[in-house]
């Protein structure tokens, strides 16, 4: 039996939301693999393929598979002045919209976005210590997911790694032996463990008694957590955010410059950050790199918004914040009004590389047996975790206008 021709079963896929070049794709691919009625499943699945809104029910807050940190940003298509100086008709510089508000808010004397934290470590190392050695102790010596590892980085910046003390325990004169035997050390690199705890026979050496040694202290803050003290959140900062390196007390302590993520604690887009001392900001900026790892006008425009509401201090307006400062009670009420399954409190997490270890209480519902799969193929896609043959699905990290959504899924599911 001849098999239909490619344009025949593109047009029965024309109820699948997708442009026919797509279909005839799946089409194609589907008379080739001798399976002409496979055609409909891999159009679906290209349309699966395509970014879409989800819901995260996981409690995870900053969800890497799930975009990190939900950012709402809309606008019109028009022009904005980027790189246009409104003052005097000049040529301006996309340097001074979100990276002024950054220094202000961070407590800095300058700031400079590229496009992740990974490009700010790799800048950084580029401009400030090519052919020069960095010290780092070993045990800061991270790898987070994806495969960004502090010593593939440092080798593709051409600075040089020097590693001191060991796994568990480095202290001051590990970094004074290194610096007493070469001239040509040009920053102490200091990495926040971000997604994993030593604990134990320990010893780290503190920002105050690193600046103190000479060369410029940088510090990859990763999480991006602004200032300890939380002015933005009328409660004062959680009991779960203790201890949590933040970057104004950073800079504060003797840092030259710090690093750090957009969509992490900052709440923000994905973007990677550069704040501290000037000359060191401008030395970024100015080497070759920058212009590759530089952000676009909807990134920058996104993160403008997110600090404009540090600055005001409305951390509600941080969806973030707003969810991660809900009350128990709240979420417990929430919970029930779904009307679906069992109200169970639960333990959310802030996720990507942020607060490892650190719980954060939380309530939710639970159904019996695993319908995660259904959650995914409903419309909406909600997306839940399974826990001892259940499906939990926990509203720390669901806004509050999807509950009805969730319940309806939920619903359908069970």
């Amino acid at each position: 039996m001849r098999p239909p021709s490619v344009d025949a079963l593109a047009r029965e896929l024309a109820d699948i939301e997708l442009p026919h070049p797509l279909l005839v794709d799946a089409a194609r691919a589907a008379i080739a693999a001798g399976d002409p009625s496979s055609a409909r499943q891999r159009a679906e699945r290209l349309r699966l393929d395509l970014l879409r809104p989800v819901v995260n029910a996981t409690g995870v807050l900053l969800h890497t598979n799930l975009g990190r940190a939900p950012v709402a940003h809309t606008q019109r298509a028009t022009y904005t002045n980027l790189e246009f100086d409104l003052a005097t008709g000049r040529r301006g510089s996309r340097r001074h919209h979100a990276a002024t508000l950054l220094a202000r808010a961070a407590g800095a004397e300058a700031a400079l976005v590229v496009n992740n934290g990974a490009a700010a470590v790799l800048l950084v190392l580029a401009a400030l210590a090519a052919e020069h050695g960095v010290v780092v102790s070993r045990g800061e010596l991270v790898e987070i997911g994806g495969g960004f590892r502090v010593p593939d980085v440092m080798a593709q910046s051409g600075a040089r790694l020097v590693e001191v003390g060991t796994t568990n325990r480095t202290h001051p004169r590990d970094y004074e032996r290194a610096l007493a035997s070469s001239t040509d050390i040009a920053l102490v690199l200091k990495v926040h463990q971000s997604n994993y705890r030593i604990v134990g026979f320990t010893a780290a050496v503190e920002v105050a008694e690193l600046s103190a040694l000479g060369p410029p202290v940088v510090v990859d803050l990763g999480s991006g957590l602004l200032d300890a003290a939380t002015p933005w959140l009328a409660a004062g900062p959680p009991g779960w955010l203790a201890g949590e390196p933040a970057v104004r007390q950073t800079l504060e302590a003797g840092a030259a410059l710090v690093t750090f993520s957009g969509d992490k604690l900052l709440g923000g887009p994905q973007a990677g950050v550069i704040a501290g001392r000037a000359d060191l900001v401008e030395a970024c900026a100015t080497h070759a790199l920058a212009r590759a790892l530089r952000p676009g006008a909807l990134v920058l425009s996104a993160l403008q918004e997110t600090l404009l509401a540090y600055l005001r201090r409305d951390g509600d307006a941080i969806p973030f914040w707003h969810m991660a400062t809900e009350s128990v009670d709240n979420l417990r009420r929430r919970a029930e009004a779904l009307g679906v399954g069992e109200t169970v409190d639960t333990v959310a997490i802030a996720g990507a590389g942020s607060l490892p270890g650190l719980d954060i209480p939380s309530a939710g519902v639970a159904v019996d047996g695993d319908i995660t799969a259904g959650l995914r193929a409903h419309d909406p896609r909600v997306i839940a975790r399974t826990r001892e043959g259940r499906t939990l699905l926990d509203v720390r990290t669901v806004d509050p206008s999807d509950d009805a959504l969730v319940a309806k899924a939920v619903a359908a599911c069970m």
